[in-house]
């Protein structure tokens, strides 16, 4: 089956990993792609710790896609697709693939690829896709569609991300 998590709110990679821990305390193999994200962060970490579970990211942080210049850009682009095609070839029973609407928004993957992995026919993992704004196309093909709405956020006063918190 195929899982969105979407909206503006707070908790959409949060909602992502938690799946993936349970899968993998299920013995299930999991493989969690992370586009557009370098930063070190707290659940990155717990990860590491759980044997059934890969993840794929960036190597560093290049921070945010829209402000890199044209090389940081296409080594972002690039990486994205090494990772999204790594992770094909790994055989798994659960497939995340977080923030993964920005980039396909912002064509910093390969859309197609995308497209067929979601529309295709194949064989293929239970698939969860996060991030801001999915395409129609893709809510239509997906069997839950979790919107997670912002009603109030800290960064709104000015409150930068917490460590341990939002990362």
């Amino acid at each position: 089956m195929i899982h969105i998590y979407t909206g503006d709110g707070k908790g959409k990679t949060t909602a992502a990993m938690g799946l993936a821990i349970r899968a993998a305390g299920r013995g299930k193999k999991v493989v969690i792609v992370q586009f557009m994200k370098g930063q070190d962060t707290g659940e990155l970490r717990s990860l590491n710790y759980i044997p059934d579970i890969t993840v794929l990211r960036y190597e560093q942080n290049y921070g945010f896609f829209h402000n890199a210049g044209e090389e940081k850009r296409l080594k972002m682009i690039n990486a994205n697709n090494r990772n999204l095609k790594e992770a094909l070839s790994i055989p798994c029973d659960l497939l995340v693939l977080d923030e993964v609407f920005s980039a396909y928004a912002l064509g910093a993957v390969d859309r197609t690829a995308i497209d067929d992995l979601v529309l295709g026919k194949q064989d293929k993992p239970e698939l969860v896709l996060t991030g801001r704004e999915p395409p129609p196309h893709i809510i239509a093909a997906a069997d839950y569609v979790s919107e997670i709405q912002k009603v109030k956020h800290p960064y709104d006063l000015g409150i930068k991300a917490r460590e341990g918190i939002e990362y």
